[in-house]
């Protein structure tokens, strides 16, 4: 049987030459403008051609319909005429609004980015330097070379590691160059070993090779006023983190792990507008704060939440044992492939540094469990108000479409999905809506996260913030209290 949305075949080449016509368009809007472009939400990033018609497909889910990709080809040409500041624009939902006003495109294009045109001129760079090299240090390292333009946004500068063998930045190369779990680097990487300097896709990063961080000058690398990303873990509160304060050329720190003490811990998406400029020291919380707080905010806004309990199924990670061996926390001794490990996590109590409305609601536990990478929480709500599975799932996926906090909730209701589907979603969380329950004012929800992948976006998403280099969305989402 015919799906009454399915393309003719014989319109495939056609279909495939528009997107081709595409590809150049979007290479230059990112390079020449620093603009990201997506259809409905899903990023356009060194997209080919059948990617591009999969995203006019997945228009469906929004429109009810395909959108031809005949309505975006025309947006795309346009935008490139455009003197056109950093931004993020739906070329979709630009495409779809010209289509019921009609009119001419570029004047309706004009109107609808008056706050970004002209604004080049108005920008600035801002130097990254990431110190450690592991999973999440070597996955923001990709996503930072990918996103990087000629003179503005963020650049990654520069890599802080010890030195572990001779061919030290050989192994660090080799790493970024393959990874098991998210594949091969999507370009060129090349060596200086002379200069210690890894080329990826033109880029330069500088690898550095100290102890400590008061042991690091910068600037005798040309580095200034640089964000340092600390995804080591070594220290997590403010007297350890200001070590990197002491280096040359270092004026922010950002943690990629929970903060301790009266440091900030910023879910973006929830409040990041908390960020200040006199915050030095800033943590970018946990994989699974950022994975629930974003949906328990909408569920909350709606129906009240008036306490829950937060379970996460969540993959091993590099501090477990590969088989059994000494282990100071309780049960992480154990095989991490072989077991299933009941263990703490502190995600519950951290929600409610990002959500104060949220202290003392939450209880929590965490199950590690044997898979590399995509971990779900189990979301146990009692709320103020009976509720309606349906209605719920109707609301989260509203959210995520329309919202503001479309970039941190992404909805799914599919039969057959599993967590491998997962790897590599830009986004914090993604509502299993099959798996919804609904009981009286009794709400469990089930959510997936790529808890490396997903939470790297988010943490670039607050360095973006702290360099005032953030693109702007076009056009704009709405918040939650819009949606009621």
């Amino acid at each position: 049987m015919t799906d009454a949305h399915t393309p003719n075949p014989s319109d495939w080449s056609k279909r495939i030459e528009l997107a081709e016509q595409m590809i150049p368009l979007i290479g230059r809007l990112h390079r020449e403008k620093n603009v990201v472009t997506s259809i409905f939400g899903r990023l356009l990033v060194n997209p080919s051609d059948i990617e591009i018609i999969k995203m006019h497909r997945y228009a469906r889910r929004v429109m009810e319909r395909e959108l031809p990709l005949e309505d975006t080809l025309p947006v795309f040409q346009t935008l490139l005429e455009l003197d056109l500041g950093t931004a993020s624009i739906d070329v979709a939902r630009l495409a779809v609004g010209y289509k019921k006003q009609g009119g001419d495109l570029r004047a309706y294009l004009e109107e609808q980015l008056a706050d970004v045109i002209g604004t080049k001129d108005t920008e600035v760079q801002r130097d990254v330097v990431l110190y450690g090299f592991g999973r999440i240090g070597r996955l923001l390292a990709r996503i930072l070379v990918a996103r990087e333009t000629q003179g503005r946004g963020t650049r990654l500068r520069a890599v802080v590691v010890r030195k572990k063998c001779a061919d030290d930045i050989v192994k660090r190369a080799s790493l970024l160059r393959r990874d098991s779990i998210h594949g091969a680097f999507d370009g060129s990487i090349t060596i200086d070993e002379d200069k210690d300097i890894i080329w990826a896709n033109g880029t330069p990063i500088q690898m550095i090779y100290a102890n400590s961080p008061e042991e690091v000058d910068y600037t005798a690398y040309g580095i200034q006023d640089a964000i340092v990303v600390d995804n080591t873990g070594v220290w997590r509160d403010r007297a350890g983190l200001s070590q990197h304060l002491k280096s040359k050329g270092a004026s922010k720190v950002l943690l990629t792990a929970p903060g301790k003490g009266d440091i900030k811990n910023i879910v973006y998406g929830i409040n990041h507008t908390d960020i200040e400029d006199s915050d030095e020291v800033l943590s970018a919380a946990s994989c699974t704060t950022n994975a629930i707080t974003p949906v328990l905010k909408a569920i909350d806004h709606r129906y009240g939440v008036e306490f829950g309990h937060v379970e996460t199924v969540h993959s091993f990670t590099n501090d477990q044992n590969l088989i059994d061996n000494f282990h100071k926390g309780e049960r992480r001794g154990r095989a991490a492939t072989l077991n299933m490990v009941l263990t703490s996590t502190g995600a519950a109590k951290a929600v409610a540094k990002a959500l104060p409305e949220f202290e003392g609601k939450l209880t929590g536990n965490a199950i590690r469990v044997p898979t590399p990478d995509v971990s779900m929480a189990v979301l146990n709500l009692t709320v103020k108000q009976d509720v309606d599975a349906d209605e719920v799932n109707n609301y989260l996926r509203t959210v995520s479409l329309k919202s503001t906090l479309r970039q941190q909730i992404n909805y799914i209701k599919s039969p057959e999905v599993v967590s491998n589907d997962f790897i590599g979603s830009t986004h914090a969380g993604i509502v299993d809506g099959l798996a919804t329950i609904a009981t009286g004012n009794h709400l469990v929800l089930y959510v997936w996260y790529d808890n490396e992948f997903g939470y790297s976006n988010q943490v670039i998403r607050i360095v973006e913030e702290i360099a005032g280099t953030r693109p702007r969305v076009y056009p704009p989402r709405r918040e939650l209290s819009e949606l009621d």
